[in-house]
């Protein structure tokens, strides 16, 4: 036999079954005598008597199946309850428990719960009952304002909706106080019942609804779908909402119970909250701070004016600011803290709240300066305790060979090895620094070892030269681009491989003839006479070549180059080496094929012309360079090499996820140029020639990859840029000139080195620096590039690493202006202000505003509107 269906009797002695999917609401009806329900198991029949009305129904959709119908109890408040259970088999009926996030928590929601407070039983309570099971929500039914409260502070419902149409029975606002009063109804919604207004009277104000504590009203309707529409508006509002205000109990409890001093104040430094070890640190009650802004409490003078300027500046920008900082206490005197400072951006990307972390701040160097300033304690004792410090992590091989003498020899030679590598002066430069920067700390004032406490807290991290961005609201073309460029992706392989052709690699027996420079025709040959100019349309040589560009383009430049009698090659060899890296190019990708190879070439050829980078290089470098340039892209897929780690591609497991593009360029390069004799340009020159130039063409490519993109632009700077600057100062100050200091500079291995692999960087995205027009393809073909991946991506269920770079959604004049932002300005005003390249800047300062232009009009694309 099946379960029994739920039945339900009105007033009228209407019987609602419900035994079906389809038996959401009450259609199925029957009349039968109210002496026939009476005999009904577990029935709760309607009549005028009002002893015979039950305080509080309870009615939930699940219940355990031991728990027979119409169990009848007594509850404390001497009011009668029947239980009536309803089996559900319809989807919307299940009730189950929801998961939801606040920030990192992830939280588990349990089945909604409701509150029926109606008086006597209608059509809109029946509607509500109808719409609660139909929601999954668990549901009670009370008809008193007493029994109310006491169901309530047993359940602590969710939704509580009181009736106020009938204030012959109760008051609703009365109702709502008396719940509103309990402690448990901070995180309700309290839903009113209101009576429809008749058109000829004007709609009543909500205000005393609002100051009575309810939270919405409803208009009285009997639809079960309007009631199950109106509870799931409040259960997606009001509801989720109030579940993630109390899961912050959750983390004030952290707060309350964490050693650290944390206080949060408002956009204007309003403080909103501290927690007790913030008052006991600081002497104060948590009364006496909070809403105070900070401007009122008594500031340390110990504090440099500087350093707050420094501060104020940082975090209106919503960066992160952490150092060393002099508070006053309550009782007067200073603290010394170490203080994070972090913005919280909320609603419209505005800085909402600024959440502090502080500490107080020990060091023992400070410890002992202090005692010897206050003459406490004698100077060798200072001594002492100045070197216990540094001593107390080293490894004392006597101690050592006394605490192990009952041990195993073995154990005493391991133990001893330790102490020898404790002993050995093997140091990493950025270890020595450190120690130079400690040793200074010992005799500096407290201002100046303040500040070298910050910079060692800067040296002390892995990534010195990587850029941390600020928080989730910087722009999103930005993150992307960072996100997409410079990491090599997310590690989280598939089973998506995506795989080089192997079909791309040209049979040399098919290859045309090699022809000399004089064959080019003449068409070709005129449009390159124009190559050493800035402004050569690379577009056009593309279009007249039938995309072989690189081909005619490098035969050009290699021979003003002499690039055949450095390798003592024919020229015929070095257009087979040609034709094979071209054909290597996919000519299928809009942005990394061939012509972006010549145009790279071009860039590079272009840049050695100039007189600073001319001398300081030597003809080696220069072939290095020019060669470098054009494979340095060579079998590029289209493809980012955070593509090709999430894809757990062939070639992100050759190289171990690491600069995966840049290293296939380089090894399949040298792999195309030494198989066949007819093409390889190095087979003339001595081994240890080889050997030289084929490591500075591999630095130069390796050179291109992104993830060290701020650590090349920042050498450069500070390697070469400064002191040559410093240098030109100081000799314009003096009578003569000497240019032996520059040259100096330039031509040593290693800034020669970082001269090479700024040059290649500069060549490989200087399109924002290209005429507009030329700017402007570069700009979709690379887009276009990105929007592929990102369909191919979406397609394959890869993480998307550039969601912007939607076809559908991207602003492209966003993503130029993020890029010439975060990549290139800082770079090409290093790169101009040693090879002196103003030509280039203009243009860059004339896209930029091109960029901006088109952003300003809200334009996404290309090109602004066609005027209608």
């Amino acid at each position: 036999m099946g379960c029994a269906p739920s039945i339900h009797v009105s007033q009228s002695g209407v019987i609602y079954c419900r035994d079906s999917e389809e038996s959401n609401s009450p259609h199925q009806t029957t009349t039968i005598s109210q002496g026939t329900a009476a005999t009904l198991h577990g029935l709760f029949i309607k009549t005028d008597a009002a002893d015979t009305i039950p305080s509080v129904i309870t009615y939930q959709t699940r219940q355990s199946r031991n728990k027979s119908h119409g169990e009848r109890r007594e509850n404390s408040g001497g009011h009668i309850c029947i239980e009536a259970e309803t089996q559900t088999s319809h989807t919307s009926g299940k009730v189950s428990a929801t998961e939801e996030c606040v920030g990192p928590m992830r939280l588990t929601q349990e089945p909604i719960q409701v509150l029926l407070v109606f008086a006597k039983e209608d059509g809109q309570s029946d509607a509500f009952w109808w719409a609660c099971d139909r929601a999954g929500f668990r549901c009670n039914i009370a008809r008193t304002p007493e029994s109310a409260v006491e169901c309530f502070l047993d359940k602590n419902h969710e939704i509580v909706v009181i009736d106020g149409r009938h204030s012959q029975y109760f008051e609703a606002e009365a109702v709502c106080r008396l719940v509103r009063a309990t402690k448990p109804s901070e995180h309700t919604v309290l839903l009113a019942i209101v009576p429809q207004t008749p058109l000829d009277q004007e709609e009543p104000s909500v205000r005393p609804l609002l100051c009575a504590g309810f939270s919405r009203r409803y208009v009285e309707n009997i639809s079960v779908s309007a009631c199950y529409n109106e509870l799931l508006q409040i259960e997606h509002g009001e509801v989720r909402c109030q579940f993630k205000l109390r899961a912050c109990n959750s983390v004030f409890t952290a707060l309350d119970h964490c050693q650290e001093a944390v206080e949060i104040t408002s956009e204007d430094h309003v403080i909103q909250y501290v927690n007790p070890a913030f008052e006991h640190m600081m002497g104060y009650h948590k009364g006496e701070l909070i809403g105070k802004e900070l401007t009122e409490l008594p500031k340390s003078d110990k504090n440099r004016a500087d350093l707050l300027d420094t501060i104020n500046t940082c975090i209106k920008k919503g960066k992160e600011w952490q150092g060393i900082y002099y508070a006053r206490r309550k009782s007067g005197d200073s603290i010394q803290q170490h203080v994070k400072i972090t913005p919280v951006i909320g609603q419209g990307g505005k800085i909402r709240h600024f959440v502090s972390i502080k500490r107080p701040h020990s060091d023992n160097n400070k410890q002992v300066q202090k005692i010897n300033r206050d003459g406490d304690h004698s100077q060798s004792e200072s001594h002492s305790l100045r070197h216990r410090d540094r001593r107390k992590e080293s490894v004392d091989a006597r101690s050592i060979s006394s605490r192990s003498s009952d041990a195993p020899s073995l154990q005493n030679r391991r133990y001893s090895s330790v102490a020898r590598i404790h002993s050995m002066t093997i140091e990493a430069p950025i270890t020595k620094v450190i120690n130079i920067i400690n040793a200074a700390q010992e005799s500096s004032p407290v201002s100046v070892a303040d500040a070298l406490d910050r910079v060692l807290e800067i040296l002390r991290t892995t990534e010195l030269y990587s850029p941390q961005l600020a928080s989730k609201e910087d722009d999103p073309h930005t993150n992307d681009l960072v996100g997409g460029l410079m990491s090599d992706g997310l590690r989280s392989l598939s089973g998506n491989e995506y795989v080089f052709s192997k079909s791309t690699l040209p049979n040399m027996s098919q290859l045309a003839i090699p022809v000399t420079l004089n064959d080019i025709p003449p068409a070709i040959a005129e449009m390159l006479d124009d190559e050493d100019q800035w402004d050569f349309n690379i577009l056009e040589l593309e279009a007249a070549t039938c995309m072989r560009p690189l081909t005619y383009l490098g035969l050009k430049i290699f021979a003003r180059f002499s690039v055949c009698e450095f390798l003592s090659c024919s020229e015929a060899t070095l257009r087979c080496w040609l034709q094979v890296i071209e054909a290597n190019y996919h000519a299928s990708n809009s942005y990394h094929n061939s012509t972006h190879a010549a145009d790279v070439l071009h860039a590079t050829a272009y840049f050695l012309r100039k007189e600073k980078v001319k001398g300081s290089l030597d003809q080696l470098d220069e072939v290095a360079a020019l060669i470098a340039a054009t494979v340095h892209d060579v079998d590029h897929p289209g493809r980012t090499n955070s593509f090709l780690c999430n894809a757990g591609s062939e070639l992100a497991i050759l190289y171990n996820d690491t600069a995966v593009l840049e290293s296939h360029h380089a090894a399949l390069a040298f792999q195309l140029t030494v198989r066949d004799i007819k093409s390889n340009i190095f087979k003339n020159i001595d081994r240890t020639q080889f050997r030289t130039l084929r490591q500075a063409i591999i630095d130069m490519v390796l050179a291109t990859e992104m993830t060290r993109h701020f650590e090349h632009v920042n050498k450069f700077a500070n390697s070469i840029n400064k002191p040559m600057a410093a240098i030109e100062e100081s000799s314009s100050n003096s009578e003569g000139s000497d240019n032996e200091g520059p040259a100096s500079i330039r031509n040593s291995p290693e800034n020669r080195l970082l001269i090479k692999r700024m040059m290649i960087k500069c060549a490989d995205v200087a399109n924002p620096c290209r005429p507009l027009e030329l700017c402007i393809e570069w700009a979709g073909r690379i887009s276009e590039e990105y929007f592929s991946q990102t369909d191919e991506e979406k397609r394959e269920a890869l993480p998307v690493v550039m969601p912007v770079f939607d076809r559908n959604t991207c602003s492209i004049p966003k993503s130029q202006i993020s890029f010439i932002d975060y990549f290139i300005t800082d770079m090409f005003d290093a790169w101009d202000a040693f090879a002196s390249l103003p030509g280039l800047m203009e243009h860059l300062s004339e896209n930029y505003k091109y960029w901006k232009g088109l952003d300003d009009m809200k334009c996404k694309s290309l090109r602004p509107p066609s005027p209608p």
